[in-house]
């Protein structure tokens, strides 16, 4: 993946949705159930592209990396300090994820790169959470989750973006794309931070069952020792 953002234009058609996970869904929509539905690299690339590059803007694709290429929870994003990266090692460290339980996650370096501009601007601010208020008497303190949501919302809809663009759907893509890559389920858990393997499963719904059947289907055939052939 190249160092700049992607200049693919957002696809808006809606791919299938997955019955077999649903969660329950931020002010507004509250009761209310969604399936697994993680966006496609375009779309996300396509919201970030239109954060634009003032402040805010940097501050939103640092946040939206950060949940797309960490797979952390919002909650987790929005608690970091600058102490706890360690971009050398490509590593981030969540303090209090879910249960109080303390992980280190990796991110890869496109993602530091694109999470970099941010970075350089917030030594500028008052020492304080990473995602912090810009500006004002609260400058420095923590970005609302409430916040960081809404705009989520609004720039999705300014990038075409035809499905719910939420936080926690960045934190599925990044479960189903390791997938997709080959990493090792245990591995994928562990970065997720979730305490069993079923529930990271759960995550990886989001791999539909055309792309289950190519997989399959382009196996190579069984070695069969020549003594037992099936025939000539």
């Amino acid at each position: 993946m190249p160092s700049q953002l992607l200049t693919q234009p957002a696809d808006s058609a809606r791919p299938r949705r997955c019955r077999a996970t649903t969660r329950a869904a931020p002010h507004g929509t509250k009761g209310r159930k969604y399936p697994a539905d993680p966006p496609r690299v375009e779309e996300i690339v396509a919201v970030m592209r239109q954060a634009g590059e003032r402040p805010a803007g940097m501050r939103f694709r640092g946040l939206a990396v950060v949940l797309w290429r960490a797979g952390l929870r919002i909650s987790e994003a929005l608690a970091l300090s600058e102490g706890d990266l360690e971009p050398e090692r490509g590593a981030l460290l969540v303090r209090h994820g879910k249960g109080g339980k303390r992980r280190q996650v990796g991110m890869d370096d496109w993602g530091w790169q694109q999470l970099d501009p941010w970075l350089k601007l917030r030594m500028e601010l008052p020492v304080g959470a990473l995602f912090c208020v810009i500006s004002g008497p609260t400058a420095g303190r923590p970005w609302s989750a409430a916040a960081a949501r809404t705009q989520f919302r609004r720039l999705a809809i300014r990038a075409g973006v035809r499905r719910r663009f939420a936080p926690h759907q960045l934190r599925h893509a990044h479960a189903v794309e390791m997938a997709r890559e080959g990493v090792p389920l245990n591995v994928i858990q562990r970065q997720l931070g979730h305490a069993d393997l079923g529930i990271t499963s759960v995550y990886l719904q989001g791999i539909d069952s055309g792309e289950i059947v190519d997989v399959v289907h382009g196996r190579r055939a069984p070695v069969i020792p020549a003594a037992v052939a099936l025939g000539p």
